[in-house]
């Protein structure tokens, strides 16, 4: 008899899902990283990914076809054959407009070759670097792990476009995640959720790109900033908040240039579009130095007596591995939980990752 399988519950195939993978972690000159999760009940909110560019996707392949885009898009187009690509397509168009002229195509064709010089250009920085996910979801059941699976999801969705039309990751894509997650006054969308509803379904998001040696840019969406920890002074740094942009949760506050503005809720409309600019910039400057990336079921970022235990806990830990760092601080976290239901407080429970990126 053929043997038989049982399908995973939603709750364990949620929660494998969200768990990092230990056997993906990206190697970064002059860097050791590593993150873990702990979820409330059976599956929880939180979600951490490490974003292993190389292993993920074909650098090389993806390098070629834009050189060889570079070349094919400068090519014109016999008469009388069908566009071959979208660049055809355009100066088909162009040329059925009133005042063509035939330098209007040259010049769109350059254009459109130099671009993919610059995509080919933007993938080979690919080489170098690693990504990092965290995304927070409100609560910590099965309705808060679909949410940050949906963030999931369609953050490598818009991954694999911008790869294809940047080579790399652009504010724009964060702008259609916050998008995906607003609530729409006009259709029901992938989460459920209704104008009656009273509560609304909030994720935190922190995408950050780690560079050799310990230079770090990041985008922060509502996530409690990072802890940065100088081996020298044995301590966590005060670092100038001007320094490091802060959006609203995903889904809580749109643009107020936004096309589509008009067909979801907003808090209220931000001034504009995320931007390049907006992209905070960190540095360990000395070796031995960490980056501690966290959710709220560690630390929410505020309380100065938790971040002093928290020191105490790099403080005691941070001449060892990246991996025994986190554990050592995801067992804090863990006994500060037991403290909780000791005098009734479990409903202050929550997931709980830890991210940690130490400069060799």
């Amino acid at each position: 008899m053929p043997k038989t399988y049982d399908a995973p519950s939603i709750d364990e195939y949620l929660r494998k899902r969200l768990m990092p993978v230990e056997g993906v972690i990206p190697h970064v000159q002059g860097i050791e990283m590593y993150g873990n999760s702990i979820p409330a009940g059976t599956v929880g909110g939180d979600l951490f990914e490490y974003i292993n560019f190389q292993q993920r996707y074909d650098i090389d392949a993806r390098i070629q076809r834009a050189l060889k885009r570079s070349k094919k898009y400068l090519e014109p187009l016999p008469t009388g054959a069908a566009p071959h690509n979208s660049v055809d397509d355009h100066v088909e168009w162009l040329k059925s407009r009133p005042g063509y002229k035939p330098e209007m195509e040259t010049e769109y064709r350059d254009a459109r070759s130099s671009e993919q010089v610059r995509v080919a250009e933007d993938l080979r920085e690919l080489y170098s670097i690693a990504g990092v996910l965290v995304v927070d979801a409100q609560g910590h059941g099965i309705i808060s792990a679909k949410i940050a699976s949906t963030v999931h999801d369609t953050f490598h969705a818009l991954m694999l476009s911008e790869l294809d039309h940047r080579g790399k990751t652009t504010a724009e894509l964060f702008e259609r995640i916050n998008l995906r997650l607003a609530l729409s006054v006009t259709a029901r969308n992938a989460l459920g959720r209704s104008e009656k509803e009273s509560a609304q379904e909030i994720a935190t998001m922190l995408y950050g790109e780690v560079h050799p040696y310990g230079y770090f840019r990041f985008v922060n969406f509502g996530h409690p900033p990072p802890l940065v920890f100088s081996v020298e002074y044995r301590k966590f740094m005060d670092i100038d908040k001007s320094r490091m942009v802060q959006f609203l949760p995903l889904g809580v506050q749109l643009a107020e240039d936004d096309p589509d503005r008009n067909r979801y809720l907003s808090l209220e409309f931000r001034q504009r579009r995320a931007k390049s600019s907006d992209v905070s910039e960190l540095t360990l400057m000395s070796p031995g130095d960490i980056f501690f990336l966290y959710t709220d079921g560690v630390y929410d970022g505020s309380d100065k007596e938790e971040r002093q235990q928290l020191e105490n806990v790099m403080r005691e830990h941070n001449q060892l591995p990246a991996k025994d760092i986190c554990n050592a601080l995801l067992e804090y976290a863990v006994k500060r939980d037991d403290r909780l239901r000791q005098i009734g407080e479990q409903d202050r429970i929550d997931d709980k990752t830890v991210f940690i990126i130490k400069r060799n």
